[in-house]
């Protein structure tokens, strides 16, 4: 008995190399434990809010460790400055009180996730030499006589989600969208909602603070709908991305070089369905576990594999990011009516930092080149410098949402190559003769193109290093090896087979879509649970000996 004990305490304590995550089985027995205790105080939204925000405070622990500090630091700061914007009559304090917020939420984030990406850039440009120390872990060390590491700044789980969602809420506040939450135990729960904390989608407070005083109700069709967005978001990640990354694509990227071009190119596309699979499978499972407790997250993909161009593709995916970037980033800094001397000095920088990193004189003399001739065209054209003012807004917003993703030259490159592909489509819908849609091998044909772009960009997305990127270009374009295409995909086809069929399904059309999900919520609740109980089942019968952590926990 004690043994069982023994193991069950470890359990709850926080393991680094056993993360809490939906496809664990721990989770579900965390859940349960939740669902019970829910269930006798759902009726209180004080105490339903304070207990779900302990629980979310848990399961960020079991997902994080000890930077649940860093959740609370966020929280109590946007609180206590939030009151303050809404009691603040003045516009021009209001607004500073705003920008102290952006920028302790931003210090924070910057310093855990890009401390590294700095230290080197100084070192490369300017030769600085520049020792990164985890301050926070000093601190606790001297103080409580904690054994964290002090030489390594360790990245939080899911802190670029909650540090957009702490921003949008003093933002809101500002912008007369929402009054201030009188509970700190109430705002605490709406920054840590663990169905979504560590992985999306980003909740805007102005969506869901109201929630946080409305009336639970679980019907029928609203368990059924949870239920089935469970399961689809499980399926999606255990059958299609975690099958298709340890079966072939995880092998092409580790060592791309002994990989033939075709299995190089297979596995850029193989990685396209693997991430939508992974990402869309995780806001699955969270949209359908905060049905059952009562509450609606926004919806995070929209099929974004038919979208017809690269402007339709970012309104279909990852919906809550790419909204918060144009509403809280793009429009703020002119959107497509002006420039902002942030737009101007922001590209500035970039282009002299991508100059002083460049081992050739090429890149700075086209950036300065590109810069001269831009601004003379901009003194001689107003419709000249209103365009360059669009789209240089359009691609500091994609820059900086690639280096959201991440604190690589790699994802700026990404950003970079959307923000291009934007320009690029809004010069070319112009003139293109392919604009009607109402055909549809024009729209196919549409599709096609915008998926192979979108996947030809992702070459940097998932490689760790521009060596390795550039090796597995370098594969396609000089080894592709079609002779081997048969063999190829003879000794994977499991893989491409499910590759297949998870575009197949992909590629269904929204009507029968909704059709066979209405069919599922319409079920009585004896089949719901049996079909529940098969697809579990079929889905740990595939599931990998180690757990496969989701892609964007490391966002």
């Amino acid at each position: 008995m004690s043994e069982f004990f023994t193991e069950l305490l470890s359990k709850l304590k926080y393991d680094s190399d056993s993360p809490l995550i939906f496809t664990d089985y721990v989770f579900w027995v965390f859940f349960a434990f939740v669902l019970l205790v829910y269930s006798f105080i759902y009726k209180k939204n004080y105490a339903r809010n304070a207990f779900l925000f302990v629980a979310s405070l848990y399961f960020y622990y079991k997902t994080s460790g000890f930077f649940f500090y860093i959740l609370l630091f966020s929280t109590a700061v946007d609180f206590g400055i939030g009151h303050w914007i809404y009691n603040t009559p003045k516009k021009l304090h209001k607004q500073l009180l705003v920008a102290l917020s952006v920028t302790v939420n931003l210090s924070v984030l910057f310093y855990f996730k890009y401390a590294y990406f700095f230290a080197d850039m100084l070192a490369n440009t300017l030769g600085l030499e520049v020792e990164v120390v985890n301050h926070f872990a000093q601190m606790s060390n001297s103080w409580f006589g904690t054994d964290f590491i002090e030489d390594k700044i360790l990245l939080p789980v899911g802190i670029s989600f909650f540090t957009f969602q702490t921003i949008s809420y003093s933002v809101d506040i500002y912008r007369g969208l929402i009054k201030p939450v009188r509970n700190p135990l109430d705002f605490g729960f709406y920054v840590s909602f663990f169905p979504q904390l560590v992985a999306g989608p980003i909740v805007r407070a102005s969506e869901f603070i109201p929630q946080l005083y409305q009336k639970y109700t679980l019907d029928k069709k609203t368990f059924g709908l949870g239920v089935f967005w469970i399961l689809n978001g499980l399926l999606k990640k255990v059958l299609l991305a975690d099958y298709i990354a340890v079966n072939f694509v995880d092998r092409v990227f580790e060592n791309p070089l002994m990989h033939t071009g075709f299995e190089n190119m297979m596995a850029l596309f193989g990685y396209s369905i693997q991430v939508y699979a992974d990402f869309s499978g995780y806001t699955d499972m969270a949209i359908g576990i905060a049905l059952l407790l009562g509450f609606q997250l926004p919806v995070n993909f929209n099929s974004p594999y038919k979208a017809s161009s690269v402007g339709e593709f970012w309104k279909r995916w990852h919906i809550s990011l790419s909204t918060w970037l144009k509403d809280y980033l793009y429009i703020p800094m002119g959107g497509n009516r002006k420039g902002s001397i942030f737009s101007y000095a922001s590209m500035f920088t970039i282009l002299l930092s991508l100059s002083l990193l460049s081992s050739s004189w090429v890149l700075p003399v086209i950036c300065a080149s590109v810069v001269a001739v831009s601004g003379v065209l901009s003194q001689l054209s107003k419709k000249f410098r209103h365009w360059l003012e669009n789209n240089i807004n359009i691609m500091l917003t994609m820059l900086l949402g690639g280096l959201w993703h991440g604190s690589s030259w790699n994802f700026v490159v990404w950003g970079g190559l959307n923000g291009a592909g934007l320009v690029v489509f809004k010069l070319w819908k112009r003139i293109s003769p392919w604009n009607d849609k109402s055909k549809w091998y024009f729209r196919a044909w549409g599709i096609l193109l915008t998926f192979v772009f979108i996947t030809f960009t992702r070459t940097w997305f998932r490689n760790e290093s521009f060596e390795n990127a550039r090796i597995m270009l370098n594969q396609i374009g000089t080894s592709f090896s079609l002779e081997l295409a048969p063999d190829i995909l003879l000794g994977f086809w499991k893989v491409f087979v499910v590759m297949g069929v998870g575009m197949i399904i992909h590629w269904l059309p929204s009507s029968f879509k909704h059709m066979y999900r209405q069919r599922f919520i319409q079920l009585h609740w004896s089949l719901q649970i049996l079909i529940s109980v098969v697809s579990v089942f079929a889905a740990y019968q595939v599931l990998s000996a180690q757990l496969q952590p989701f892609i964007y926990f490391a966002f």
